[in-house]
């Protein structure tokens, strides 16, 4: 999962985004002003947005109603120190999908955040299914054959983002900037590590679904490697 947090009080911006890091394990990207926002959010996708409205160059607000005009499924959650009904209501209104007002509690913000992706607009976060293999985002655990499987947080995120990719050929790039924030170049050199381990994971209890390395090309998973011309390893 990958959360964009805007906030110009970059103490708070930075105890949020880790918060993020070291809770749910989320890839965060920061920034501090409307402007950078908009940009942020053109370039990247991201399964959640934390939105401060007191912020320069581009206001909250503005924020909020552009992405609505280009992206209605998007979560965007609210940071505010207004309390009073009328504009809780406006920002509704206006698309946001919670808020919170200031000071408020981190653990409290996780659990809104946690709730808004999982929700996905109305839309319950299905478990997901590749042969063999059961993932259950809702409290994250993964059984093989009806067998659970202990995963460290990145392998678990790994497979669960091929899982919402079956079949196609994920580069590490695209795992990378998936996993990581803006820094994902440095951690370049532990993703084949954490294949390595998923792969060794997922084999020690089935040989039907394995996580397949195509030389200069990616990964993917798929049934029955061994009779894939591709070239996978």
């Amino acid at each position: 999962m990958r959360v964009l947090v805007v906030e110009d009080e970059i103490r708070l911006a930075d105890n949020i985004a880790t918060a993020f890091r070291d809770g749910p394990g989320f890839a965060v990207d920061v920034c501090h002003d409307g402007e950078e926002a908009l940009l942020m959010y053109k370039t990247t996708g991201y399964d959640l947005i934390v939105l401060d409205l007191m912020i320069p160059k581009v206001r909250g607000l503005d924020v909020l109603r552009t992405i609505r005009t280009r992206d209605g499924v998007t979560p965007i959650l609210i940071l505010t120190a207004i309390s009073e009904v009328r504009s809780t209501i406006d920002l509704l209104n206006s698309g946001a999908d919670d808020y919170m007002t200031k000071p408020f509690d981190l653990g409290e913000l996780l659990a809104r955040a946690r709730a808004l992706i999982r929700r996905g607009k109305g839309q319950k976060q299905p478990v997901l299914t590749f042969g063999s293999i059961t993932l259950a985002p809702a409290d994250q655990t993964v059984s093989v054959e009806g067998k659970g499987i202990d995963l460290s947080p990145t392998e678990y995120r790994v497979l669960e983002y091929l899982m919402h990719h079956p079949s196609r050929i994920v580069s590490s790039r695209e795992l990378l900037e998936h996993l990581y924030d803006f820094t994902w170049e440095h951690h370049s050199n532990v993703i084949e590590a954490h294949i390595s381990n998923l792969r060794r994971k997922l084999r020690s209890t089935t040989q039907q679904t394995v996580v397949e390395n195509l030389r200069g090309r990616g990964y993917r998973l798929a049934n029955s490697p061994e009779n894939d011309p591709t070239g996978c390893q």
